[in-house]
């Protein structure tokens, strides 16, 4: 199972580097609306907080992780070209 794993991470189709933003992002929403709900305002404050920064960061890594591998895969190709 470990080399599965290892090998859905370091494959292209699998982006499970990305998937670990939305699901933090998912859960900070969910949080939103478990305080709303509530009327627990600091509980709804911090899942928006929560949900942002992942958000944020799941920007990060996806473009760490698939776009700035590709574009470096890209110009290998380009320079071989010329």
């Amino acid at each position: 199972m470990n080399g599965s794993l290892c090998r859905l991470h370091e494959s292209e189709e699998g982006h499970v580097t990305s998937a670990a933003g939305a699901l933090i992002a998912g859960a900070g929403a969910v949080l939103v609306g478990i305080g709303a709900a509530n009327g627990t305002g600091w509980l709804a404050v911090a899942g928006g907080i929560i949900a942002g920064v992942a958000i944020l960061g799941w920007e990060v890594l996806r473009h760490y992780s698939i776009d700035q591998k590709l574009m470096a895969r890209l110009d290998r190709l380009e320079s071989k070209g010329e």
